[in-house]
């Protein structure tokens, strides 16, 4: 059996198609070498860079603020590791009861879409600032007076609401097909939530809720407003004492590690459902 080898049309065809992108390859690292060029001299040649410098990037002040910066820090990832399994859980409620159809849940889906409403027209930091302080000034007994736990609550009841839109949306768009389907072969209303419609709908809102938590991942942040030491705080706390703000950039450079591959692998995973909804519809 002989080995099969490509046509001398279909080796031309692939060394045209290796030429374009090698060009493309080129010209993109070229053009974006000498813009980054561009910039990096506009900046370093203008009047004030070396205040700039002393003042943002004193290398002294970074190794010196560093510990403080990461140790602040830590408490911006636990509260992110926190909030986002109760948003979830939270704005998948939200979501079921925006869908109910039943007449004894118009109730539940009027109070989830005033919450909604409401709660998305209240900036994240407002409602931080209201619960944070205003919950323990009622001397509720029970209830714990920890600002971090109702920062924590607040930024759960925020982004739970915009969670929720996207969540409902992705049930709204499975097709009506499908319940048509589930309910012919017998299966309620409940049942088709749970097994047709809410897992084709996850799958699909997977990309968008990833870029939710890569927002989530930096509005922690503003739990500083209200008096917690998280890295934000910890570097102006810093920086308060010593006249110089490099802290601040240490703070960035941290969220910037954990925020930048998490919206790398939501665009490839945007990518990925991209494609697989193209090869479906061949």
């Amino acid at each position: 059996m002989s080995h099969w080898e490509p046509s001398a049309r279909e080796v031309e065809r692939r060394q045209v198609r290796r030429a374009i992108r090698t060009r493309g390859v080129v010209v993109a690292t070229g053009t974006t070498v000498v813009v980054l060029a561009a910039l990096v001299v506009g900046l370093v040649s203008s009047p004030g860079w070396e205040r700039v410098q002393e003042t943002f990037f004193d290398g002294f002040h970074a190794r010196e603020s560093f510990d403080e910066v990461a140790e602040g820090f830590w408490v911006n990832v636990k509260l992110f590791l926190i909030c986002q399994p109760l948003i979830l859980l939270f704005a998948l409620g939200l979501a079921l009861a925006r869908t109910a159809r039943s007449p004894w849940l118009v109730p539940l889906r009027l109070l989830a879409t005033v919450y909604t409403d409401v709660v998305r027209g209240v900036p994240t930091l407002l409602l931080v600032a209201l619960l944070a302080f205003g919950v323990p000034a009622l001397q509720l007994e029970g209830l714990t007076n920890s600002l971090l736990f109702w920062a924590g609550f607040a930024l759960v009841m925020s982004y739970a609401a915009y969670v929720a839109e996207v969540i409902r949306a992705g049930i709204d768009s499975i097709h009506p097909s499908q319940v048509n389907s589930a309910s012919a072969l017998g299966l309620s209303r409940a049942q088709t939530l749970r097994h047709v419609v809410v897992p084709q709908a996850v799958r699909r809102v997977i990309p968008p809720l990833l870029n939710d938590f890569v927002s989530l991942q930096k509005d922690t942040a503003l739990v500083s407003s209200v008096g917690i030491v998280d890295a934000l705080n910890a570097a102006r706390i810093y920086g308060s004492y010593n006249f110089n703000y490099t802290p601040i950039v240490v703070a960035a450079c941290f969220f910037i590690v954990m925020t930048v591959p998490l919206a790398r692998y939501c665009d490839w995973l945007q990518r990925r459902w991209l494609e697989r909804e193209r090869a479906g519809a061949l």
